[in-house]
């Protein structure tokens, strides 16, 4: 899914990851996979337009679960899952979240299947 694809201008034009890019502790191509995860999920919200934020936070917990999959492959590169790694990826749902209209949705529910 390329972003391009998306519906939603806000989602289309929105730079993923920027800290983590920005940050070469985290390889790129894994944090492109992050952000294949991330443009997934604002695809699956365009496609399901959950109406409630429980459907919200299955959408995200599947996403999230995708992500918690790379975390061996981050440390089998000399990196991990971290804290300014968590922060940044959390920040991008919220984004996600707000940008589809759930301005009350709970980021820590959105992440509560996360191992990292």
């Amino acid at each position: 899914m390329h972003q391009s694809a998306l519906q939603n201008e806000k989602a289309k034009k929105h730079a993923f990851l920027t800290d983590m890019y920005n940050d070469e502790y985290f390889p790129t191509f894994l944090v492109d996979k992050c952000k294949d995860i991330l443009v997934q999920l604002c695809y699956d919200i365009e496609q399901q337009q959950p109406k409630y934020v429980r459907a919200l936070y299955t959408l995200a917990h599947a996403a999230t679960e995708k992500i918690n999959e790379l975390e061996e492959e981050f440390e089998d590169n000399d990196s991990e899952i971290e804290t300014a790694a968590r922060e940044c990826i959390a920040q991008n749902f919220v984004f996600i979240a707000k940008t589809y209209g759930f301005i009350d949705a709970d980021v820590e529910e959105m992440l509560a299947p996360r191992t990292w």
